[in-house]
């Protein structure tokens, strides 16, 4: 694989790798895919300072081996890309993957027919959003992708992970007697009373506009405008997104949507053995990427594209 620094055409300048595969049989432009990682401060390779979910790197090296070339980025404020994280909303983060797809289709190493849009996350969530815009690419990759509104989303994943916080934290929820779920929509109406970009919740600095931004999301809305295939892959174990929420993908997206239902599977895209929990990320990102997850990604894009060898 070869790799080269690009800067992102747009309003917003961002930093992200542009991959290569290393050979081509022949010597015009490769399909490409355009890798969106999930929310919040993460790097071109989907890693947070915290937590190393290494999805979009792992997942340029196993395209580039499949004779494709794909664009990875640094978000807003994150790695060399310049700005606040805290100040950019989920529409924002949307034009910044709109000028990512402009920029990678106008790179001469690339045919723009053969563009295909992945996502993990939030990044699923703006990839079915950049195809509803017009202009869709040739087929969407959506890893762990919602397709329930934003604010029953948040309380949905409360529900799931209140069984697992550490017994401490139950503890207390107990003595003020309230349950997770309750304090996460009590905390969402002081964030709707906001108007600020970045406001201070319960003592922490949070991205406000964003969290408005994606209460009022509603992921149908898109996904019913998609005209072109779809790989949707959501892990059983997954305590961030409902897995029951493919049927709805494969119920609201007009054109031919592939699923896959892989279990053991959590959010960071790794298999996890037992009950799902929180507690069990750390130990699971430091293991690589679930090997099937990036070969049924390779494989769909290799079919619908038809990438040189």
């Amino acid at each position: 694989m070869r790799k080269q620094d690009v800067v992102l055409t747009g309003d917003q300048e961002l930093a992200g790798t542009l991959a290569l595969p290393d050979n081509r049989a022949a010597t015009g432009p490769v399909p490409a895919v355009l890798i969106a990682s999930g929310s919040g401060p993460i790097d071109r390779n989907s890693n947070h300072r915290r937590m190393q979910f290494d999805v979009a790197r792992q997942l340029a090296t196993t395209l580039a081996a499949a004779g494709f070339a794909s664009l990875r980025y640094d978000k807003r404020g994150v790695g060399a890309s310049p700005g606040d994280w805290r100040a950019a909303g989920l529409y924002d983060n949307l034009d910044d993957l709109a000028a990512a797809r402009d920029t990678l289709a106008a790179r001469p190493e690339v045919d723009p027919a053969r563009l295909v849009v992945a996502g993990h996350s939030e990044g699923a969530l703006l990839a079915a959003a950049l195809a509803a815009r017009g202009a869709p690419p040739a087929g969407l990759v959506l890893l762990s992708c919602s397709a329930t509104p934003g604010e029953q989303l948040l309380r949905w994943q409360a529900r799931q992970l209140a069984p697992t916080l550490p017994a401490p934290v139950r503890g207390v929820l107990r003595l003020l007697r309230t349950d997770l779920e309750t304090r996460v929509a009590a905390n969402h109406t002081k964030i709707r009373a906001t108007t600020t970009d970045i406001a201070r919740i319960d003592g922490a600095r949070l991205n406000a506009r964003w969290t408005r931004e994606f209460l009022d999301h509603d992921p149908r809305t898109d996904l019913a405008r998609v005209t072109v295939p779809v790989l949707a892959l959501t892990g059983e174990k997954d305590l961030q997104v409902d897995p029951a929420d493919l049927d709805v993908i494969a119920a609201t997206v007009p054109a031919p949507v592939t699923v896959h239902r892989v279990p053991d599977l959590t959010h960071t895209l790794r298999r996890q053995p037992g009950p799902a929990s929180l507690r069990a990320y750390r130990e699971e990102l430091r293991r690589p990427v679930d090997p099937a997850v990036l070969e049924t990604v390779a494989g769909w894009c290799s079919a619908l594209v038809r990438p040189v060898a």
